[in-house]
């Protein structure tokens, strides 16, 4: 839902703020006031294309801000979109401050936001959206066709991964057989090995500097006039004394430690054996482990993961002819399977497609299009079973040829198909699509009676979405939950744009301009009956 619109600099606009709610909002005013550049300003904001010329004059740049709500697997989040379009260069989108791309503001509001009019960002203009509008009115369960499609796809990226060309297929259990081979010879089975063997190449390629490094060590503690003999003084001198007690119990402690180190450090020193062949060996086996990692991996672990990998693919070449025909004859039974759930689902759709062209034609009478016609298309030729291809089609006048929605010329009856749809779709199943609906010119061309029902079918479809709605029409703005007035005023030669809020004694005066263009008071009284008041 869109909950707020902030405007600068576009148009006549110069800055215009709205805080909106659900329900029906109209939006009015006289004309050329400027009430469909709030349309265009939301056009902008979901993607419309965006033209310098749209900026105020004299300003820099015009700016959209949107507040958006948006609801994703039962949580709510709630996003800040902006769209500035500069009078000189290329226009630059925003998320939450975050520069983004103008298709990103599009992905974004596509469920969220609806402009029917004579704008471009019309979801129900595609055949994916009238595809589902189908299969909504018409409860048609797709999960079995959903599941078998899904199938045939995981089957045939198998069979395209199998490898199907013979040629390449043996010169990839060549090399295969050549790196299973080469890394079985290596044998690697702990991912550490490389550090343990570095440990141990660095104490044999340095073991006669070692050897003498220990030997001096324990020249130091036990030679003539060293450590040892250090200590034998000072336990002569202190003999036992008893203000010396716990320090002779600690020279002792000591001395057993120096002995125990003694032992340790001749041993350790003793044991350091030069041994060139095992340092040729440790230097040999670290180079191929490199030339392994080079080749397989970054490190050791993945080096055993492409071991196993390449083991289970050769595996599976090597028994090709065998895993091939299971995948085929797989293959064989998954395309009968969805070719039946393609049959059921097309000819569900083929049946409920009357129905559905029925029910919209009957709510285009409601609104002032008696002569109205609306086929469903469905399927472009034999082939398509599951009857894929939907499209809407509409005839407006009498003699007049079905053309796809998409190309309506008049706006008015465009988005009056589009409402008529809305409404059918909400009084069946569907209470999802985008959240907020926007109509510019859905009552052109209408008055009296035929008015009043755009106003009540409006009034309607605002029980399920935000539905904002441009209008000359009071009967439709008397509908209206809530009622935005925008007014144009001219202050030093400079044109400006109001958008104002009304309600009460406001209310009413507004909807007598629109009956008589005059508060009369005929025309207040008729105003008040419209609005119950």
């Amino acid at each position: 839902m869109l909950t707020e619109l902030h405007i600068e600099n576009l148009g006549v606009i110069e800055r215009a703020a709205l805080v909106l709610c659900g329900g029906l909002t109209a939006l009015t005013g006289e004309t050329g006031a400027g009430k469909t550049l709030l349309v265009e300003a939301i056009d902008l904001l979901v993607g419309g294309r965006a033209d310098a010329s749209m900026v105020r004059t004299g300003a820099d740049e015009a700016r959209i801000d949107g507040r958006i709500e948006v609801t994703t697997a039962g949580a709510t989040e709630e996003l800040v979109l902006t769209r500035v379009i500069p009078a000189v260069g290329r226009s630059r989108a925003y998320v939450n401050g975050r520069p983004a791309t103008v298709s990103t503001l599009a992905d974004i509001t596509r469920e969220v936001i609806d402009l029917h009019g004579q704008h471009a960002h019309q979801s129900l203009l595609s055949t994916a959206t009238q595809r589902a509008a189908l299969d909504e009115f018409g409860t048609i369960d797709l999960a079995p066709l959903q599941r078998a499609r899904a199938r045939l796809t995981e089957l045939d990226a198998e069979l395209a991964t199998l490898g199907g060309d013979e040629k390449a297929r043996a010169r990839e259990i060549d090399l295969l057989r050549f790196q299973v081979a080469e890394l079985d010879a290596a044998g690697v089975v702990d991912a550490d090995e490389d550090h343990g063997l570095a440990r141990e190449e660095s104490v044999l390629a340095d073991a006669v500097a070692h050897r003498e490094a220990g030997q001096a060590a324990l020249e130091s503690l036990r030679g003539d006039g060293r450590a040892g003999d250090a200590l034998a003084e000072a336990f002569a001198a202190l003999g036992d004394r008893d203000p010396y007690r716990d320090l002779i119990e600690r020279l002792h402690s000591l001395n057993v430690e120096l002995t125990d180190l003694v032992a340790d450090l001749r041993t350790r020193s003793e044991g350091i054996d030069e041994s060139p062949d095992r340092l040729a060996d440790i230097r040999s086996r670290r180079q191929m482990l490199a030339d392994l990692r080079r080749k397989y991996g970054d490190d050791l672990t993945e080096v055993m993961s492409f071991h196993a990998e390449a083991e289970r693919r050769l595996r599976l070449l090597e028994h090709y002819d065998r895993r091939a025909a299971d995948l085929d004859s797989a293959r064989v039974a998954a395309a009968a399977g969805e070719r039946e759930a393609a049959r059921v689902v097309g000819q569900r759709r083929r049946a409920v497609a009357p129905d559905l062209a029925a029910a919209v034609e009957g709510r285009l009478r409601m609104l002032a299009m008696p002569h109205a016609a609306i086929g469903i298309e469905i399927g472009n030729g034999p082939d398509d079973h599951p009857g894929d291809s939907v499209r809407f089609l509409l005839s407006a006048n009498p003699g007049s040829a079905m053309l796809p929605l998409s190309r309506v010329a008049s706006g008015g009856e465009l988005a009056r198909a589009m409402l008529a749809l809305r409404l059918v779709l909400s009084n069946s199943r569907d209470r999802g699509g985008a959240s907020t609906l926007v109509f510019d010119e859905v009552d052109a061309g209408i008055g009296g009676s035929a008015a009043a029902a755009v106003g009540q079918a409006l009034a309607d479809l605002g029980a399920h979405h935000q539905v904002l709605v441009v209008t000359h029409m009071p009967q439709v703005a008397a509908a209206a939950t809530r009622q935005l007035v925008v007014a144009k005023s001219v202050h030093a030669g400079a044109t400006f744009t109001s958008v104002k809020a009304i309600d009460g004694d406001e209310r009413v005066a507004e909807i007598a301009r629109m009956l008589a263009g005059a508060e009369t008071p005929a025309a207040v009284e008729h105003a008040r009956d419209l609005l119950g008041s």
